[in-house]
């Protein structure tokens, strides 16, 4: 199994698991591979340190000093990968209404319905008039890759 670092032309970075090079080739040029934030499908692969079996290495002598580790900024494909966390579990704990979504809304607030997270679709009208109505939501645009059912 090759684990591939991939990127798409937006400069979103990801992995790609592949039987073989050859198998990544082949899905690459037929547009199979697309980036899971924005589908883009024009997909390029970076570059990868290969793993190093260092069986024989050794750690630091008993008693020697070693340098604290720097602070580091967070990294974008780290923020990417929590951003991508975050989502998923959003998805996972609610339910999709789909273009029901300000209706369904409106009942959950006046009691019509049991009380619950939705996520569906709704204009940016209707989520107008839910804030009249006292109602909070919040657009968050999803991935084409999280819109529909969880595989």
């Amino acid at each position: 199994m090759k684990v591939l670092n991939l990127r798409c032309a937006n400069g979103h970075v990801f992995e790609g698991w592949f039987a073989s090079n050859d198998d990544y080739m082949a899905q690459n040029g037929r547009g199979l591979v697309e980036c899971p934030l924005c589908a883009d499908k024009v997909i390029t692969r970076m570059p990868s340190a290969p793993r190093l079996n260092l069986s024989g290495a050794r750690g630091p002598e008993p008693g020697a000093a070693v340098p604290a580790a720097a602070p580091q900024a967070a990294q974008p494909a780290d923020l990417q990968a929590a951003f991508m966390k975050a989502v998923r579990e959003m998805v996972q704990r609610t339910e999709d209404v789909g273009p029901r979504f300000a209706e369904e809304a409106r009942r959950i607030h006046y009691g019509e319905a049991p009380e619950r997270g939705i996520r569906g679709k709704a204009s940016p009208e209707e989520r107008e008039a839910l804030r009249e109505e006292g109602i909070e939501t919040f657009a968050l645009p999803l991935p084409p890759g999280l819109e529909g059912p969880l595989q």
